[in-house]
């Protein structure tokens, strides 16, 4: 057990100013601000039926290690009052042997469910699910059904679906909402009252984003997770949009290029930061090389024809811009199901005309600039502007179709192989094609300014 030096007085303020709060969530959002030995010694003033509030909260910044500084008997304790999904998160997290010493220290029964479920792969449905649910026998009524909400609501997740199983299997065979429960006679069977089809359900190995999409598209506030008919536990809601926001900030972590950060931004260590970005900078800075290796191969043109290399970086940047949103678009149909891995071609054939007309609405506008530039007399091109403001129009046409249709077809390539989407990142498509749009813009020139500049 660690001990901790008494609460100094600005510390004391921090705890009146805490424990004032009555919405648990308040206080757990106040915490995550504290430092983690503060927030430990914030949690010592609270009561053993508050304490189980706050660690029943996903959002609380640091559970596992919060839980490891506590006595070892009361961390036991809190296990066994908390939601069973939630303390199966926390232990996931904890190191050897403090998760050890904690399981040996639980009820058997309580015991062998964390086990079970800490045994499912991590983002499974098994793996989140909780086994504090409602289910009754198919030959019960609707009043005992009732009595019996009403003796273990306090020891359930939820109590808005019961789930109805046969007698003798316990498979499951039916499940109803409270609504229809309570406008039922209390003499009915419960099976009169329940939708006269097969439950909606998910395997334990399903994964989060399938359940997450099975929630959405019937409207479930739970879903029964079932292994040969018989039901093992629930996924709630609530549970599912805690999962998906951890999901989406890796992926946006993924979209910047860089790996995701496993703790709050303001939590993250300097050093653990640089560890999770200079990789990935790194990465990043060596494909860029390949930019300055394709204008290395044409330094005698742009010895030639200087003005060139002021439209590098409006040639650059319009095909990245172009690629980024074609991988956007794409990574987030793939997520949502809204296309599959055969449907590459059909994005191919969408994305080619998109990138054509882009490309030439954005080659007329570099055109009218610089026809624009000239007659003002901004700036001077020489005599052969019109070749030059050709050739931008022209790269543009070719470099933003091509940004549009690897950066839609980058994600495909890499969900093929195996790896997630969302590590189609933008610096990278962006890398991509910079070194491509150097190569065309370039060969465009070579093909319109031969004879002239060239």
């Amino acid at each position: 057990m660690n001990e901790f030096a008494p609460v100094a007085s600005d510390e004391a303020v921090a705890i009146a100013r805490i424990l004032a709060n009555d919405h648990v969530a308040d206080i757990v959002e106040a915490l995550n601000r504290e430092p983690r030995a503060t927030a430990t010694e914030l949690l010592c003033e609270v009561t053993f039926e508050r304490l189980v509030e706050i660690f029943d909260q996903p959002e609380l910044d640091g559970a596992p290690e919060l839980m490891e500084a506590l006595p070892r008997a009361k961390a036991g304790k809190l296990l066994t009052a908390m939601s069973v999904d939630r303390a199966a998160d926390i232990l996931r997290e904890l190191e050897e042997p403090a998760r050890s010493e904690l399981l040996g220290g639980l009820a058997p029964p309580l015991r062998a469910t964390l086990l079970a479920i800490l045994g499912y792969p991590e983002g499974s449905a098994a793996s989140i699910m909780t086994t504090e649910f409602v289910s009754v026998p198919s030959d019960w009524t609707v009043g005992r059904t009732l009595d019996y909400i009403r003796k273990v609501e306090r020891t359930r997740e939820t109590v808005y679906a019961i789930y109805i199983v046969d007698p003798e299997t316990h498979l499951l065979v039916r499940s109803t909402g409270l609504r229809r429960l309570i406008t039922g006679e209390p003499e009915d069977s419960i099976m009169t009252v329940a939708p006269d089809r097969a439950p909606v359900t998910v395997t334990p190995l399903t994964d989060r984003e399938t359940l997450a999409q099975t929630i959405s598209k019937y409207d479930l506030l739970a879903v029964p997770v079932v292994d040969h008919g018989k039901i093992l536990g629930i996924v709630t809601i609530d549970d599912i949009i805690d999962t998906m926001i951890e999901e989406t900030t890796e992926d946006v972590h993924r979209f910047g290029g860089m790996e995701a950060l496993d703790e709050p931004y303001m939590k993250m260590s300097f050093l653990a930061m640089i560890r999770k970005r200079g990789g990935w900078l790194c990465a990043l800075f060596i494909s860029e090389m390949l930019t300055a290796n394709a204008m290395q191969s044409y330094e005698g043109e742009l010895e030639k024809a200087i003005v060139l290399t002021l439209f590098i970086p409006l040639i650059m940047s319009s095909g990245g811009n172009s690629g980024s949103q074609a991988t956007s678009l794409v990574i987030r149909a793939l997520a949502l199901r809204e296309i599959g891995l055969g449907d590459w071609w059909r994005v191919a054939l969408r994305e080619l005309p998109t990138g054509l007309v882009l490309g030439a609405m954005l080659g007329v506008v570099g055109i009218c600039r610089i026809a624009l530039w000239q007659y003002m007399g901004f700036y001077d091109y020489g005599p052969h502007w019109p070749l030059i403001a050709t050739t931008v129009g022209a790269a543009l046409v070719g470099i933003v179709t091509f940004g549009s249709l690897s950066g839609s077809m980058l994600p495909f390539a890499l969900k093929r192989i195996g790896f997630d989407p969302a590590s189609a990142s933008a610096p990278f498509v962006a890398t991509l094609v910079d070194v491509t749009g150097l190569v065309i813009y370039f060969e465009v020139a070579l093909v319109i300014l031969r004879g002239t500049l060239l």
